[in-house]
């Protein structure tokens, strides 16, 4: 235990400031100011010396929260990010991006604000880059065999480090111009730098992993080709399914996709120069969608200046505090306001989407809603209820369906599960020997930290198949855990 009163004498949970929004949405920065060292220390010290951890229950990654919560109260930070990466290969993104579910599970939050947890991960790690204790850990033999991750998110740098790590050849493959998958062209600039991101595989590429751009794999290499090219395969292709909205007025253009839109703002942001096929700038924007990729459009749209931002969630407004169907330790369903949020934009509960209404040349032009409540397990509409909005561009962020099947998943003819998953057994192999699946292609879409915890775990199966033995790499998760929904 840190401060043995810590939680007494820090009563209240303090985190960063935010820049100003008149200042930051001129920029693509992160949103964040560095927190003071020693506000930071004291909020590490409110972590308790609560028996059993239940903070480890929220964690996927089993992440040794107590333990470097401890080390970074009494200054010992070279230690805390031993501890830190023991579990987790990449805090510096979980750190930025993980809607932190540990905290929700935090023992002091079950009457008092929790532990700042997440604050305190991504202070130990982005110290431990500033003072050059991330290092690459090359192997120090090869096994000779030779493993292709198809993917570079999160699960598939995850598999590749570990894999890397234990001997193995391994080769990631990206069908995009650039290794990180929606770390890289989803995520915007603005709630992780791609810095991050290129440090990190600058220390992969040191240890050994090698990265292949631009190859469709399905397309460019079959998966017979792969197969016989390798020995052992990883898929890490997530779940770029996405949900569409079958509506009239779905055909007209400016009615896009998330995944259509987001990749060009991040393009913009590294490279002022890139012009985008659509901006924001002067439309009245719709968002269709209340969750994550919802909140990283809004932050994209107010950066390209729109006119008027809505965003719209079928679901009603969240309570602000946990109802009591949603005890602790479970994650709370609460309303929250993200840093996008904070930006401006008018937020839309229980309603749904009756059409589109386009103008004469065929570009949308006004969206036609309508409010809804729940009737026997069904959004029924509120009779009357119906008005219309202006709606120059459209974005769909309605969450996405599983892995995409035409392609790879199809020529390799793996088991699908009944939601349309990659289906594996308990090594996270699929049903065709020695090819595994990590991730939102396997799990169904998810957070960050499932996706690293499920890379690290289908790497443990993948080398104990090469090796025909057990494997010495850490085993985080089983596949049949269930998936933290939020």
């Amino acid at each position: 235990m840190a401060d043995p009163k810590g939680f007494l004498t820090t009563p209240r949970r303090e985190l960063p400031t935010r820049r100003p929004v008149d200042v930051r949405i001129l920029d693509w920065k992160e949103v964040y100011d560095q927190q003071d060292a020693g506000q930071l220390k004291r909020q590490a010290g409110r972590c308790m010396d609560c028996g059993i951890p239940f903070c480890h229950d929220g964690c996927p990654l089993g992440n040794l929260i107590p333990e470097w919560n401890d080390l970074a109260w009494r200054d010992d930070w070279q230690a805390a990010i031993e501890r830190l990466h023991a579990t987790n290969n990449f805090p510096e993104f979980t750190g930025r991006l993980c809607p932190a579910p540990c905290e929700g599970s935090c023992v002091l939050g079950i009457n008092s604000d929790p532990v700042t947890i997440k604050q305190v991960e991504v202070s130990i790690i982005d110290r431990a880059w500033d003072e050059g204790w991330v290092q690459p850990q090359p192997p120090e033999r090869s096994t000779g065999r030779t493993v292709a991750v198809v993917g570079s998110g999160p699960a598939g740098l995850a598999a590749a480090q570990q894999l890397t790590r234990a001997g193995h050849t391994v080769v990631v493959l990206e069908r995009a111009d650039a290794v990180g998958g929606l770390l890289r062209y989803g995520i915007p600039e603005f709630k992780m730098e791609k810095r991050q991101l290129d440090r990190r595989v600058d220390q992969m590429r040191a240890e050994g992993t090698r990265f292949s751009t631009g190859v469709d794999v399905g397309g460019d290499i079959t998966a017979d080709a792969l197969r016989a090219r390798y020995d052992a395969v990883v898929l890490a292709i997530g779940a770029t399914a996405a949900r569409d909205l079958a509506v009239p007025g779905r055909e007209l253009e400016g009615v896009l996709q998330a995944m259509e839109y987001l990749p060009h703002g991040n393009r913009a942001a590294l490279d002022p120069a890139y012009e985008v096929p659509v901006s924001a700038q002067g439309k009245h924007v719709v968002i269709i969608g209340g969750g994550d990729t919802g909140a990283d459009c809004l932050g994209t749209v107010h950066r390209q200046g729109a006119a008027s931002v809505t965003q719209l969630e079928i679901l009603p407004r969240p309570a602000d505090e946990r109802p009591s169907t949603n005890p602790w330790p479970t994650w709370p369903l609460i309303y929250r306001t993200s840093s996008a949020h904070e930006e401006g934009g008018d937020r839309v509960f229980a309603v749904n989407t009756n059409r589109l209404v386009g103008d004469d040349a065929g570009r949308v032009a006004q969206l036609e809603l309508v409010e809804v409540e729940m009737v026997a397990g069904r959004f029924e509409p509120v009779a009357g209820s119906e008005r219309v909005i202006p709606a120059e561009l459209v974005l769909l962020a309605m969450g996405f369906l599983g892995p995409q099947q035409p392609g790879l998943v199809e020529q390799l003819g793996v088991d699908l599960d009944q939601r349309g998953n990659v289906a594996r057994d308990g090594d996270f192999m699929t049903s065709v020997p020695g090819v595994f699946v990590a991730g939102d292609a396997g799990r169904g879409q998810s957070l960050i930290v499932w996706a690293i915890a499920e890379g690290r775990a289908a790497a443990a199966g993948v080398d104990a198949w090469l090796r025909e033995s057990s494997s010495t790499l850490p085993r985080p998760i089983e596949p049949t855990a269930r998936p933290v929904s939020v």
